[in-house]
């Protein structure tokens, strides 16, 4: 025997085997159409008796499997079905002739068979026979069932009589030696007469009857024919037969325990020579446990009732735990004869599906261990994948997930053997898919954000590049893309350097011609493998939505009831609005970005790779609001740490935008990344509101900027800062030009102004404007420019200090300053020449202490637009820097006599300090003229 049948289990031993093949040409489609319909009368009860016939089909047996048929009955082909296409009444005697020639090759163990002959009409058809149906054709053949009925039935016919030939008692016969094919040669020239070879001839036959009256449906009888075949095979040492004895017994007992059958969904495939699948549990009906119990079925049917009760019905039955001892001993047997090895292999995978319904998985895996190292002979390639794949779903079978990997892994590997001329490439994958949840492995990525690492990574690692090999083998780049990016993104920490480099290298050359993209890869066998994104090139770990510039952002103008109270709720507090609030704040960002303006995302990211990182088409995903994103390209060096990334973007609509993620393509593979699923990630909220479209208003000015930048105590940032000098009195003219460079109409312009300095006392208006001019040129179109001139006077007092100019003061005479103007606009660069390069400390507080500064803010609130319809605005903020100098100074004062004792006329000398004439005007309307530099005494 030289094929094993991997797929044999403990109740195959009840079994009628059925060969059903086709004669002729005949289409693979109609034959299988017809089989299948064979295969299902797999049962049938037998008239007048409790008993039930079990047949198993196949559509290719071996015939030197058949030459085994003494040595266990449920090995020999007792019925034969051949289905034939004929469709002339000549072509009938040369069909009939391949009909007789097919039984020719099993005739030796025949019981009877059947010919089905589709297409023949006329004369021929019309003549009734018993061996042989004819059919129109395929479709119109309703009563294939009922004659594979009446077949199953001649069968057990037959059966019934050899049985009860063989159980019958002849005193005077002589009992034949039954025999394997190994055995016949040895036993030429022994003494047929000797009471060792008589008890051998018995203790065999006791068997064989067993055999037969288990295919009968006569549980109970075939027990003690295998009780006492055991014991007299046991006493002549007949180890090969003693095995088999046994081997029978466990399977009876295994009938009776189990009436579901071992065989379970595995059992119902048929590999070689099979049928199609079947419930397995059809297989088995009550009725097998009623023949149990029926008192009278064992003189009724023609075993003598003396011989039931040598053993007892309670013994006659092996407990679960004792059919497996009698399966390790009946292997054992089994393993002293080099050509006994394919009955031994389906002994062990017998004994191993039986303790898989025991849960015994330990016990099971020493058979299949055991079954892994017994020696065939040379087996074929198709043989090898065939043995493997077996062993691997015996060992899913008992719970060994990873060993039945490793084995499907062998079978897989064995497909694409060098011996083979054309590798399987297809069955390759395919097999290496199955053994994925084994080495507990997904091709979801997701599967891999949940946590701690699960399974061995090497050996995973190993798996993902031949799953890479054998895609591109098949000539399917797309999926060793696929399974390449899903090697990187899921092992990336467990990668050496040098194997990061060659993954990147070799996955940059498949993306040259197959670019890795996000769409679900559907497999010809319904698998569907979900995109890999590549959250971790880079890796992310903030992301924070950026509010727009202080001069753009959006504020919504107060109502009658306030900016903050809400209507509503007529109550004042909820504890479940409060709830909701809460969720909603820790999603919803508190500023709103604006229809039409570029929005920013900042991420803090960095390059986990030893090489630097190029990223190209990185952008925004968002969802709620039609949105321009406005994609990026960098390059990160090598492990970079934190490195800020700003994405760029416009809304086109309003509403709430939520932002989802971002997109990248790196090694030419193109990745969609969610937040939700970045592990780790901090973020400030991703949902924020888009408010109408404003205008973009801009400012120039006529006076240069400044590079101090005023920060007022309420916070406000300052877009613009200006700086001027002025002397005391001076008037300085700022020219502004209004441009709006947004898309919407400048509808509404308000300016005011905040004087930051309080410590100083001011005479008149610092800040001046007249508005009537600007407002008359809107509304400001986009593009559009308008003028706008503000009056900055100065009028401090400097009186009183006496610190003023004392370079000049040398009788050391107080100094005083009274406020004057100057009729001059010029503005006069500080006169620093005379400070000292490095002062004391002491010094530094007195330095132009003689100078003064005054800071204001000039606030520009303007609106346009659908974001002015919804009561939204935008406030401008100008800086304005002024430090003003005195622009005389009172050198000296004295008094003259006058003519009056309680009058004197006082005398001082004014020294104007300024580069420019100017003009001193007293109480009686006396002007006094100074040139630059010039002092003169005025009283």
């Amino acid at each position: 025997m030289s094929v094993p049948d991997y797929m044999q289990c403990a109740e195959d031993h009840q079994t009628l085997l059925v060969v059903v093949q086709p004669v002729g040409i005949v289409s693979e489609e109609n034959f299988f159409r017809i089989y299948k319909r064979i295969s299902s009368v797999s049962q049938i009860n037998v008239r007048d008796s409790q008993r039930v016939l079990y047949i198993r089909y196949r559509h290719h047996y071996p015939p030197e499997n058949n030459e085994w048929g003494d040595f266990q009955t449920h090995r020999k082909v007792v019925g034969l079905i051949t289905v034939t296409d004929c469709f002339s009444a000549k072509d009938w005697p040369q069909t009939f002739e391949k009909f007789h020639v097919q039984k020719e090759i099993y005739g030796s163990t025949l019981y009877d068979s059947r010919l089905f002959v589709f297409g023949l009409q006329g004369e021929i058809a019309e003549q009734p026979r018993t061996d042989v149906a004819f059919y129109p054709n395929y479709d119109d053949c309703e009563s294939v069932e009922k004659r594979i009925e009446d077949f199953i039935e001649s069968l057990f016919i037959v059966l019934e009589s050899k049985r009860l030939d063989r159980a019958t008692d002849k005193s005077g016969d002589k009992i034949p030696l039954l025999c394997v094919p190994f055995e016949k040669k040895d036993f030429v020239g022994l003494d047929t007469d000797s009471r060792h070879y008589k008890k051998r001839c018995q203790g065999r036959m006791r068997k064989h009857v067993g055999d037969l009256c288990l295919q009968a449906g006569m549980l109970q009888d075939s027990l003690v024919h295998y009780h006492m075949s055991v014991e007299l095979l046991r006493s002549v040492n007949d180890f090969l037969w003693l095995g088999a004895a046994l081997e029978g017994l466990c399977s009876a007992s295994v009938i009776y325990h189990y009436p579901g059958g071992t065989g379970g969904k595995t059992g119902a495939r048929r590999l070689q020579g099979s049928s199609l699948p079947t419930d397995a549990g059809n297989r088995h009906r009550p009725g097998a446990q009623e023949v149990l119990i029926d008192p009278g079925a064992l003189t009724t049917n023609g075993i003598n009732a003396d011989t039931s009760t040598e053993i007892g019905r309670a013994k006659n039955c092996l407990s679960p735990e004792d059919i497996i001892d009698k399966y390790k001993e009946a292997i054992s047997y089994y393993s002293k004869y080099k050509n006994a090895g394919v009955i031994e292999l389906e002994a062990c995978v017998k004994a191993v599906r039986v303790l898989a319904i025991q849960k015994r998985s330990m016990e099971a895996s020493e058979f299949l261990q055991n079954a892994v190292y017994i020696n065939l002979r040379q087996l074929s390639e198709e043989e090898k994948i065939q043995r493997y794949s077996i062993l691997s779903e015996l060992y899913e079978l008992i719970g060994f997930h990873r060993k039945s990997a490793f084995f499907k892994r062998v079978a897989a590997m064995q497909c694409v053997a060098p011996s083979i001329a054309e590798p399987g490439w297809r069955a390759c994958y395919k097999l290496l898919l199955e053994t994925l949840p084994g080495y507990s492995l997904s091709l979801d990525p997701k599967d891999f954000n949940k946590g701690t690492h699960r399974g061995w990574a090497a050996v995973q690692m190993r798996l993902l590049h031949e799953l890479v090999y054998a895609s591109r083998r098949m000539g399917n780049p797309a999926l060793s893309v696929r399974h390449l990016s899903f090697l990187l993104q899921t092992m990336l920490d467990f990668l050496s350097d040098q194997e990061k480099k060659d993954v990147t290298q070799s996955l940059e050359s498949y993306t040259s011609k197959c670019p890795g993209t996000m769409e679900l890869l559907s497999l010809p066998d319904g698998l569907n493998l979900p995109p890999v994104p590549f959250t971790k090139l880079p890796i992310v770990r903030r992301v924070k939505l950026l509010n727009l510039p202080a001069s753009l952002r959006p504020q919504k103008m107060k109502s009658l009831l306030g900016q903050n109270m809400s209507t509503k709720s007529p109550f004042i507090y909820s504890p479940i609005i409060a709830h909701n609030r809460g969720e909603e704040r820790s999603k919803k960002i508190d500023f709103q970005w604006v229809q039409g303006d570029v929005c920013e995302v900042q991420l803090m990211v960095y390059n986990p790779m030893p090489f630097e990182l190029r990223v190209e088409n990185m952008g925004l995903l968002t969802s709620g609001v039609e949105f321009e994103s406005l994609p990026a390209a960098l390059s990160l060096p090598a492990e970079s740490g934190l490195y800020p990334v700003t994405l760029v973007g416009v809304p086109r609509s309003t509403g709430q935008i939520t932002i989802n993620g971002y997109h990248t393509t790196v090694f030419g593979v193109f990745s969609d990344c969610l937040l939700d699923s970045l592990p780790g990630i901090k973020t400030n909220g991703s949902t924020v509101e888009v408010i109408p479209a404003l205008p973009r208003l801009q400012i120039s000015t006529s006076l240069p900027r400044s590079a101090r930048t005023l920060q007022p105590a309420s916070g406000d940032e300052i877009s613009t800062n200006v700086s001027v000098q002025l002397y005391n009195g001076e008037t300085q003219q700022l020219d502004i030009k209004l441009e709006n460079i947004g898309t919407e109409p400048l509808e509404k312009l308000e300016v005011t102004s905040k004087i930051l300095t309080t410590k100083e006392k001011l005479y008149g208006d610092f800040l001046s404007w007249k508005l009537e001019e600007t407002l008359s040129q809107f509304p400001l179109q986009p593009g559009k420019t308008a003028t706008f001139t503000v009056n900055i006077k100065v009028k401090l007092d400097f009186s009183c200090q006496e610190n003023l100019l004392q370079d000049l003061n040398d009788d050391g005479i107080s100094i005083s300053g009274l406020p004057l103007s100057s009729p001059f606009r010029q503005v006069v660069k500080p006169r620093v020449e005379s400070k000292p390069v490095n002062p004391p400390e002491s010094s530094k507080a007195g330095d132009f202490s003689h100078v003064k500064t005054l800071e204001a803010i000039l606030n520009f609130k303007y609106s346009g637009g659908p974001g002015h319809v919804d009561g939204y605005y935008r406030n401008l903020s100008l800086g304005i820097h002024v430090e003003a100098e005195p622009s005389v100074f009172f050198t000296r004062v004295s008094t003259l006599p006058a003519t009056s004792t309680r009058q004197c006329h006082l005398l001082l000398d004014v020294f104007n300090s300024t580069e420019h004439e100017l003009t001193i005007s007293a109480k009686n309307n006396e002007e006094l003229i100074l040139h630059a530099g010039e002092c003169q005494r005025d009283f």
